[in-house]
């Protein structure tokens, strides 16, 4: 009587197990600017590397949480923060002496294009 809940709870445990295996060869896969980049979903994928181009994608940061990242990344006098159809953030801030269009987006990515 005890063997068959014995054995569902290993049948369990080894299903689990099995469940947990990775297919990528231990490649590191969210690091750099690939995890960063594009527009799906990698919540989970975190980064240290800032994309090139900003991801499209709905934006839950607030606009003073937006100016202090974009200053957390070395911009200054960060203004006319604004955010876009797309869920990106864009204003004007300086950075080394020039004054460039910042960026951030639904990931947390800063970035800048000259004007």
């Amino acid at each position: 009587m005890r063997s068959i809940p014995l054995a569902l709870a290993a049948a369990l445990i080894a299903t689990a197990a099995s469940a947990q295996t990775t297919t990528n060869n231990g490649a590191a896969t969210n690091n750099g600017t690939a995890a960063a980049s594009g527009d799906n979903n990698q919540a989970v994928a975190t980064t240290s590397a800032d994309a090139p181009q900003p991801a499209h994608g709905a934006n839950s940061f607030s606009h003073g949480e937006a100016r202090r990242r974009i200053t957390a990344h070395g911009f200054q006098k960060v203004a006319s923060l604004h955010k876009d159809a797309n869920g990106v953030w864009w204003g004007q801030g300086m950075k080394d002496g020039q004054q460039v269009r910042v960026w951030l987006d639904y990931k947390g990515n800063v970035g800048q294009q000259q004007p």
